[in-house]
């Protein structure tokens, strides 16, 4: 058996398959925020972003089943910062989504789990994907006047939010096993934007149609592609999958573009080429994680 084999044991085959993996929960992601867009004038953002949570909540804790008794505050603090983590960064994305491109706002978003990338690396080298990373937030501004700057400070926002989540979920998966964090965080997220969801929606979220669209958007942007990527890592290395989750910002501007005929400039274009190329470059040349020494 050569050194490769027994790095890699996933045949080419599944590694093949992993990949359209995410690249189906990248697609069903940035559809789903586009529909969800479409739908703000019969859904407001916040509503909106409650029913998924909602939705996701229901079926993490079918599936999952966590054990809650026996948990100590630790694990508590844990799970709850982490769920107000998930919920941020959704209610913020879907804010910005409502005042300025999609792909804008995922763009800026990606700034988020680039700079967790970038910081968790230390390189003076890795300041090249920095450097880039500014060359496309810079050229964003020189494009016509389709930005706000309340949707630029939300998209941020939401950016912080993921590299929060990104940090908090390693804390939450060492506390609580498999999807249990996840179905934990989804019912704190829910449970904490519920009074703005209802004040915002009042009796519409009563009405079926409602509900059928918000768990139409649940399944499309949180239990899809959760799903495709949880059955992806078990195939692929994390730094190919974080290579992978750098479209991002290109699927959101496509699917902007089919779904909602928003055209983008050619600098605009280039300002997602280039977050797309810094944070590839970022995640593909970020060190190894350091594996535990055995006991």
């Amino acid at each position: 058996m050569t050194a490769r084999q027994t790095q890699d044991p996933t045949p080419p085959a599944g590694q093949a398959q992993a990949v359209w993996l995410v690249i189906g929960g990248i697609v069903s992601v940035q559809v789903g925020a586009a529909i969800a867009k479409d739908l703000f004038p019969l859904i407001p953002p916040t509503a909106m972003v409650w029913l998924r949570l909602v939705t996701s909540a229901v079926i993490l804790l079918a599936i999952a089943r966590p054990r809650l008794r026996g948990r100590s505050a630790a694990d508590w603090r844990v799970s709850l910062a982490f769920g107000v983590s998930l919920m941020t960064m959704n209610w913020a994305i879907y804010q910005s989504f409502a005042r300025i491109p999609l792909g804008i706002a995922v763009t800026i978003e990606f700034l988020g789990p680039l700079a967790v990338a970038v910081l968790g690396s230390r390189r003076p080298r890795d300041l090249v994907w920095v450097g880039l990373a500014a060359v496309g937030v810079a050229l964003l501004g020189f494009g016509p006047g389709d930005l706000t700057l309340a949707g630029v400070l939300f998209a941020l926002l939401a950016g912080a939010a993921w590299a929060a989540y990104i940090l908090l979920s390693a804390r939450t998966g060492q506390r609580w096993p498999g999807i249990s964090g996840l179905a934990v965080a989804s019912v704190v997220g829910a449970v904490v934007l519920a009074p703005p969801a209802m004040l915002e929606a009042g009796r519409d979220l009563l009405d079926p149609k409602i509900l059928a669209l918000g768990v139409a958007i649940g399944l499309l942007s949180s239990v899809i592609p959760y799903s495709f990527e949880l059955k992806a890592l078990r195939r692929i290395p994390p730094r190919v999958f974080g290579v992978l989750m750098s479209l991002e910002p290109a699927a959101a501007a496509l699917a902007a573009l089919v779904l909602l005929a928003e055209f983008l400039t050619v600098l605009q274009w280039a300002a997602v080429a280039c977050v797309v190329a810094a944070s590839a470059g970022a995640t593909r040349t970020a060190p190894p994680p350091v594996e535990p020494a055995p006991n």
